[in-house]
């Protein structure tokens, strides 16, 4: 079916959020989009405050508010029946899309203009190549085949008039859940219909990239846009599970796209951050937006504005001062000092640091309770919110790890990350100029000596009371004990003080904090200040990486490699030379197994256990598939 110049089309638009907010990327999509068409209707699953429901009716007053059941299946069949199939004949094409992708890159019309000469009676935006095996065990063809993807497709009325559409969603089972929607619509959807005799096509042609990847839509987003003029990119480019990523490449992609996002393109990618500091955890952005500033210590950005900075620096273990003078002197000339220090130590931290350069420098007297967090959230509180970008240090020192050198070696691994040298200085500020959204930066978690295990235990015992202080905080911030918190570990770090107000304006005293001689036990308040930094940041619209001096980055490449290889030669000895999933999952399969062997099953259960450890989901789902298709063939034989 080819359209006319003067097609009629309608517009179906799903939309969830949790909180009920609209985001500026969706109006923006949505008033493109709507260009396209005669009638726009949105169904919104759950609920819509105020606010974003004034914000949608800008574009259309046609908002359909159902109950959070379906997903984004029922909110469609809802959205049909809406209109009904009578008055849905009045219309030559059905647009359905939802709130999971940015854009557009390019405007919409383009690709409304092009797929309308096409002789087809549905068509998408891009396709997904499947995969050989069914992964959830319920598409009813046993894998997962190629289709076009639902988050935009559209059928046009050779189709939705027929009695073989109608069916399909009036008969349709309640979606209980993620893999039914995928299993039930989206997957199916595209070889259903073709079986038929309905003819599909997509606008951005990838077939020469099936055998790159299967989801070129998330794996090429560079490409796509760049080179094939795809209007639309995935939100979750920017914080689905790293696993996607590493497993096959690099981890390139998001970066990639959202540099040419910002070089090449009007596209405002505030809208990204906006919506993606509210809605996904800090740690998946991190990583999947390389959020790591490796700055030069030997060549200097050329700051055009000067931002008004201070160094924040406690000290409480006076043979540290010569360590954090060091440091300190490595702030630019016109920067504020201020030290905090208990009134026994004041006399003599005032008398070191009275001969400075000429700095500005100011002694703080705190209490001797709650040691640094406090002296940062309680005694320099005042003194914050009239600088642009500040740094926090303190004597860190580390006395209960022997020997010392691995509580030195954590000292210096912060104060070589974020004050190396007035150049390295220099390029800390010029990147939060550069990044508006940068709220915080962090040295990267210790990995060394004792320190070895913060890496995959960054929670320790201290989630709880995280997320108890972050419920108190009223951060409105996912925040998952599976995923860690980039957290600055020893607590020296960057920051912009609007991003810290929600910690300032806390109201912490120092009754909140153990007397002293604290002894430091994890689950106490100290250490849930310790990671709740990243969360309060995110909460107030900012985001946290990594800092790390070219110098000491090149110690972290060596240390990472050691650490990786010893982990690699270790499993290949016990294991033998598989890919990294199998090998963690034969870790796991060789711990459980005796528990298997021992649990009361039957023998048949149990060597179905036995087989599901060892082979994976995965392996065992192809095999079980194998198993069926030869049975079936069989079958046949005898037939």
């Amino acid at each position: 079916m080819i359209l006319g110049e003067n097609s009629k089309r309608l517009g179906i638009f799903f939309f969830y959020d949790e909180d009920g907010i609209v985001d500026d990327y969706l109006p923006y999509y949505l008033k493109d989009l709507n260009e396209n068409l005669d009638e726009l209707l949105v169904v919104v699953n759950g609920c819509l405050n105020e606010v974003s429901a004034a914000s949608i009716k800008t574009i259309t007053n046609n908002i359909l508010i159902r109950e959070n059941i379906g997903f984004d299946v029922w909110a469609y069949k809802d959205g049909l029946s809406h209109y009904g199939w009578g008055a849905l004949n009045s219309y030559d094409e059905i647009v359905f899309a939802n709130f999971t992708n940015f854009g557009p890159i390019y405007p919409f019309q383009e690709a409304f203009g092009e797929m309308r000469s096409r002789d087809v009676d549905f068509w998408g935006l891009t396709k997904h190549y499947g995969h050989p095996f069914d992964p959830y065990n319920k598409c009813k063809y046993g894998y997962i085949p190629a289709h076009i993807q639902s988050s935009f497709i559209v059928v046009r009325k050779s189709m939705f008039s027929s009695e073989q559409y109608q069916t399909f969603w009036d008969t349709m089972p309640m979606i209980k859940g993620y893999e039914d929607s995928i299993c039930s619509y989206e997957a199916i959807f595209t070889k259903d219909f073709e079986s038929y005799g309905f003819r599909s096509d997509v606008y951005v042609d990838t077939d020469d990239l099936q055998y790159c990847h299967n989801y070129p839509l998330m794996l090429y987003p560079l490409e796509l846009i760049k080179d094939r003029h795809c209007p639309i990119f995935k939100r979750k480019t920017f914080f689905n599970q790293y696993e996607e990523f590493i497993d096959v490449s690099c981890g390139q992609s998001a970066l990639e796209l959202y540099n040419y996002l910002i070089e090449h393109t009007d596209y405002d990618v505030g809208m990204i951050w906006r919506n993606l500091l509210r809605t996904a955890n800090m740690y998946d952005l991190k990583s999947r937006m390389q959020l790591n500033y490796v700055l030069p210590t030997k060549l200097a950005a050329v700051a055009d504005n000067p931002q008004k900075i201070a160094l924040f620096m406690h000290i409480y273990h006076l043979d540290m001062m010569d360590t954090c003078k060091h440091y300190a002197d490595s702030m630019p000339p016109y920067a504020d000092i201020y030290i905090t220090t208990s009134v026994e130590k004041l006399a003599e931290v005032e008398a070191y640091f009275s001969d400075f350069g000429g700095r500005s420098v100011t002694v703080v007297q705190v209490e001797n309770r709650g040691r640094d967090v406090s002296s940062l959230l309680i005694g320099l509180k005042p003194c914050a919110e009239q600088y642009d970008v500040v740094c926090f240090i303190h004597d860190k020192k580390s006395a209960y790890d022997k020997p010392y050198i691995i509580g030195e070696s954590f000292a210096y691994k912060c104060y070589e990350n974020v004050l190396a040298n007035s150049v390295f200085v220099q390029n800390v500020l010029q990147t939060f100029e550069e990044n508006p959204y940068l709220g915080l930066l962090v040295p990267p978690t210790p990995n060394h000596g004792s320190y070895f295990y913060l890496v995959g235990l960054e929670w320790q015992n201290d989630y709880l009371a995280t997320e108890k202080l972050a419920k108190k905080m009223k951060l409105n911030v996912p925040i998952s004990d599976d995923k860690p918190p980039i957290a600055p570990f020893g607590t020296c770090f960057w920051f912009r003080p609007k991003a810290m107000i929600k910690l300032f304006e806390y109201g912490f005293t120092y009754d909140d904090f153990p007397p002293e001689p604290y002894q430091g036990q994890d689950g106490d308040l100290m250490h849930a200040i310790e990671r709740i930094y990243p969360f309060a940041v995110q909460s107030a619209g900012y985001y946290t990486g990594w800092l790390l001096s070219d110098k000491f980055a090149r110690m972290e490449i060596t240390n990472l490699h050691k650490q990786l290889r010893d982990s690699n030669q270790t499993l290949f000895w016990n294991f033998g030379v598989q890919e990294r999933h199998a090998l963690l999952h034969c870790v796991s399969a060789s711990k459980n197994m005796l528990e298997i062997l021992s649990a009361k099953h039957s023998f048949a259960d149990k060597c179905k256990m036995l087989a599901r450890k060892l082979l994976g989901t995965k392996g065992y789902e192809w095999l079980r598939i194998r198993k069926n298709e030869f049975i079936r063939w069989k079958g046949k034989r005898y037939e």
